[in-house]
Parts: structure tokens; sequence; C-alpha cells
């Protein structure tokens, strides 16, 4: 009767153990009753019926990285469904463009279970069925682009498989949030001719910049040596206006000195004699002044009319000396 008790006390304990399922916060427990499923165990404390009711057991694709660097994929079972978002980094992979170039490219996918039931029930190994899609949809989407625009082009591809995805995982229970393509490596001529054209298209545009440069520094010293031309006529002509104006200012005053003096000339005179003869003697005798000046000067001949103006100064000094 005790073995009974001790037997019964310990199916009891192993029913209590099997019927109390914890489950934590982001997660949730799909539980079939006899191979049917029967609910979605929510986090928190939860209890269920052992041997009746287990939970649903699924296949979940793995990805590990070795010992050697080398990542490794397998499949583990795994009986509670994190609804948190997943990060899956697909293995690099060949696509072959428009253009018939073979490249490798290796992606990031961002998704999330929104319904556990369906991630179980409507696929088998939800991981890998995603991984597959994307790499076919990947295949599909660089397949309609050139070269040039998978390289230029990769905001674009993010955006078209996401939403490809989205649309087809939904009947997965599944919510794709967001995709990004990591790398894309052309093969290795072609990234050598494609330096080539980046370096020849550097200098292309070196040149081009060079050569502006020198015009434009060449239209600037034409603008210079223009503007300082006009400057330089400009200021000449000043210069000549005002030398000329004091040229001008200066011949009037000369004449109104003259003007005055000759007045005084004739006052001297009193009405009496010659004043222009006097005039014309002080004038020759200032040119002749002016011819004896300097070395290698030699007078050798003497006016004709020169006995005329002696006598005029002759009377001129008779004139002053009576006054």
């Amino acid at each position: 009767m005790s073995i009974f008790l001790v037997l019964l006390l310990v199916l009891a304990i192993l029913v209590i153990v099997k019927g109390v399922v914890i489950v934590q916060q982001a997660e949730v427990v799909i539980i079939e009753n006899l191979g049917k499923y029967s609910r979605t165990l929510e986090s928190g404390l939860n209890f269920i019926i052992p041997i009746i009711e287990a939970p649903r057991g699924i296949a979940w694709k793995v990805t590990q990285k070795g010992i050697d660097g080398q990542t490794y994929s397998y499949i583990k079972e795994r009986t509670k469904i994190d609804l948190r978002e997943s990060v899956y980094d697909f293995p690099r992979q060949t696509v072959i463009t428009k253009d018939n170039v073979s490249i490798s490219i290796n992606a990031l996918l961002y998704f999330q279970i929104v319904d556990a039931k369906s991630a179980v029930y409507e696929i088998q190994n939800l991981p890998e069925a995603i991984e597959k899609l994307t790499q076919t949809t990947l295949r599909n989407l660089v397949g309609q682009l050139d070269l040039d625009e998978t390289l230029v082009s990769r905001d674009k591809i993010n955006n078209e498989l996401r939403a490809i995805l989205d649309e087809a995982t939904n009947k997965w229970g599944v919510k794709v949030n967001r995709v990004e393509l990591q790398d894309i490596i052309p093969p290795v001529d072609i990234q050598s001719a494609m330096e080539k054209q980046m370096k020849a298209e550097r200098d292309r545009r070196a040149a081009i910049l060079e050569a502006e440069g020198l015009k434009k520094s060449a239209i600037l010293k034409a603008e210079g040596e223009k503007e300082a031309a006009i400057n330089q006529a400009q200021g000449t002509k000043q210069a000549e206006i005002l030398k000329a104006e004091g040229y001008a200012q200066a011949r009037l005053i000369e004449a109104d000195a003259e003007k005055e003096a000759i007045k005084r000339i004739t006052e001297a005179f009193n009405n009496q004699g010659q004043p222009d003869k006097y005039l014309i003697a002080m004038k020759y005798l200032e040119s002749l002044q002016d011819i004896t000046k300097g070395q290698n000067n030699k007078i050798v001949y003497m006016p004709y009319e020169a006995t005329g103006i002696l006598s005029s100064i002759d009377g001129i000094k008779e004139m002053l000396t009576k006054n």
C-alpha cells in the first residue's frame, strides 16, 4: 500500500511538473490536444493537461559560426516561438545581372512573427522558407537590372525586396520589416575595369576643372588689364585736362601781367614817344639772352634791324633820364 502511494505521489509530481508551462515575455507556445491545435499560451504561468496536451515542437534553422570562422546551419527543434524582431544573415550567393555579369550578394533580413499559429502550421520551416524566398526574389530583381544599375540602386532593391517578401510571407504570420544588402561584389576583372574607368573619369573631371580654372583666370586677368588700361587712360586724360587748364590759367595770368605792364609802360611815356618800340626792344633783348645761354653758343651775325633796336634802347635811356 505504501508503494502504491509513493507511485501515486510521484505520478502527481510528474503531472504537476509536466502540466506547468512558464512562458517568458515576448514568447508564445502552441499547445496541441491529442495532435490537434488547442490554444496558444501567452507569457506567464500556464497549465496544461499532461499526456493529453503537449507543446508543439517546430523545426527552426539556426546558423552559427564555427571555430574555423565558417558559418554553419543546422535544424533545431524548439517549443517556444520568439515574437521579437529577428535578424537573419543570408549567406553570400551568386546572382546574374541583366548584362550577364555574375556578382556576389549577401543580405540581412529583419522579420517578426505576428501570428504564431500560422508560422507553425502554414509552413514547415519558417527561417529556411524565408531564406529561399529571399534568394529567388533577389535573383529576379537583380536579373532585371544592369550591373551599373545594380550598384547604384541598392535602396530601390531593398524596398522592392521587402515589399515582395512582406506580401509573400503574410500568410505565414510573418512581418518583414527591413531588408539590407550588405555587399555587392562584382568579379575581379570587372572590378579592375571599373577602377580604371573611375580613374579615367576622375582624370577627365580634373582636366575639365583645371581648364575651367585657367579660363576663368585668363578672363579675370583680361578684365583686370582692361580696367587698368581704362583707369590709366582716364588718369592720363584727367592729368592732361588739369595740365591744359593750368597752362591756360598761367597764360591768362601772364597775359594779365603783360597787359598791366604795357599799361604802366604806356602811362610812363605820358603818351609821348613810341611804347611799341620799347616793348619790341625788350623782347629782342630777352631773345638774345636765351640765345647766349648754354655752351658752344656763338653770335656770328647781327640782325638787320639791330641798329633800329639799339636806337630804341638809346631813346628809352634818354626818356628815363629825363624823367
